[in-house]
């Protein structure tokens, strides 16, 4: 039995999802095939619920630093399950969004395993995809084109397998039952710190580990070394230039065995956090003309064709950011480009990046660093948020906000931020950013009072030598 679509889907993560609505709009018959659940891993195992876990902390990170504000008695007791029982609600709250929309928008979801199928009967190329359901049964579906966006999954250490036990991935911190006395966080970047900010703020004796000599590689120095000050001002302790080899660590039944320089220390678990790599597997990609990088990554053109020009591929599977944002992004300029729309090609210097924790960290363009590898001439300037009134309320000034400026051109290079509220403030920048406005516009754009985004005001008036309150 087969069925006939304009676009077939493989995964049903935001990626997919969002390009299965957009293809909709433009009048196409669409179908996802999606092993797991529509939503995938942002929804269900990534950026929604550990949102919702941080948030918590916040919470409880204000009860117990209440005196900070004047309030001298406050406190707090919490049950681990009931703070994953509001993750779950507010995870199947978008859920049901989800499903609801792919209802809307007549979009047929298949829940099982696809599979792109060489030339055949049906198609004189590759394309047609099997759907293998769990109970050993099958369909093809016949189409025009194929969008790959089947995401990715945690990476282990090859000397520290996980046993979702005592050894861990971030999909397994979705369904904690009980809170460990302390971990042990191997690799920082954006999901390690995440959950060494959340932990520590639920009381959790937090260590983290990183092989490379920053915990933050890819931001501003600056940046980096504010967070891991303030880490460890919070207790979280923090090991850099420090790789781990399977001499270092011994896995016992309940807890793991893990040197660290001189020290021995037991840890309840280890969280594996180095990274993810791309679900290509067992998606036929050999019947097709497809090529992959040594990691597994598809390649394809800025418009996210493969080799087979009817087969496209966005998101984790193509190794570039690995930010929802981002795919959804590439997702939408894919069936645009399929379907003959001219979409606007993705500048990657003009996509936001984020890290959820305490404090918080937002960047768009390029770090100090990049400049310089690409032989650029520029300035760089800085506004301490003590400077700003709203923010020395939110959280007592900390971090600063970050400017890198091209000499020459006078165009803004880069744009970082380490404090409150800056994940949402980023929005602001990537707007600027996109519309590839002037630190003269930034410093002439009227910016309530008092905001925090009064930085960003006070930021471009320094780059004109106009500041006011630094």
């Amino acid at each position: 039995m087969s069925k006939e679509y304009d676009l077939v889907i493989l995964g049903g993560g935001t990626a997919g999802y969002v390009s299965a609505i957009r293809a909709s709009q433009l009048g196409k018959k669409v179908a996802i095939v999606e092993k797991y659940k529509i939503g995938g891993t942002c929804l269900h195992k990534g950026c929604i619920p550990t949102k919702s876990y941080l948030k918590t902390a916040e919470i409880l990170r204000y009860i117990n630093h209440s005196t900070e504000y004047g309030i001298k008695t406050a406190s707090a007791e919490f049950e681990i399950m009931d703070i994953v029982a509001k993750k779950d609600e507010t995870v199947s709250t978008m859920y049901s969004g989800v499903q609801s929309l792919m209802k809307k928008y007549k979009i047929d979801v298949y829940e099982g395993n696809g599979r792109i199928l060489g030339p055949s009967l049906f198609s004189p190329q590759a394309g047609t995809v099997s759907v293998e359901f769990e109970n050993g049964e099958s369909e093809l579906l016949v189409n025009n084109n194929v969008l790959i966006a089947t995401g990715s999954r945690p990476i282990e250490l090859p000397f520290l397998e996980f046993n979702h036990h005592t050894v861990i991935s971030s999909d397994d911190m979705m369904h904690l039952e009980t809170l460990p006395h302390n971990i042990l966080i191997i690799g920082g970047g954006v999901i390690g710190l995440e959950f060494a900010s959340l932990l520590n703020d639920l009381g959790v004796e937090v260590t983290v580990v990183e092989a490379g000599p920053s915990i933050i590689p890819n931001e501003q120095q600056e940046i980096s070394k504010t967070i891991k000050r303030t880490f460890e001002e919070n207790g979280i302790k923090i090991y850099e230039k420090l790789p781990l080899s399977e001499d270092d660590v011994l896995v016992q039944d309940s807890h793991v065995d893990v040197k660290l320089q001189e020290d021995n220390i037991s840890f309840d678990k280890v969280l594996v956090a180095v990274g993810r790599t791309p679900n290509t597997e067992d998606l036929g990609l050999n019947n097709t003309k497809i090529k992959t990088d040594d990691k597994g990554y598809i390649i394809t053109n800025d418009v996210y064709q493969t080799e087979d020009k009817h087969i496209y591929a966005v998101g984790d599977v193509i190794g570039n950011y690995q930010l929802a944002h981002v795919a959804t992004k590439e997702g939408t300029i894919a069936v645009e480009h399929m379907f003959d729309q001219n979409p606007i090609l993705l500048d990657y210097l003009t996509i936001p990046r984020c890290i959820y924790t305490n404090p918080e960290v937002a960047s768009i363009g390029m770090t100090e660093q990049d400049a310089k590898n690409e032989g650029l001439s520029f300035k760089k300037f800085k506004v301490p948020f003590k400077a700003i009134g709203k923010s020395v309320i939110e959280n007592n000034g900390l971090g600063e906000c970050i400017l890198i400026k091209d000499i020459e051109n006078e165009n803004v290079l880069g744009i970082h931020m380490i404090g409150a509220k800056v994940t949402e403030l980023i929005n602001e920048a990537a707007l600027f950013t996109f519309m590839n406005g002037s630190t003269e516009e930034l410093a002439t754009t009227v910016h309530a009072h008092p905001s925090i985004g009064e930085v960003l005001m006070e930021l471009g008036l320094k780059s004109e030598n106009r500041a006011i309150h630094v």
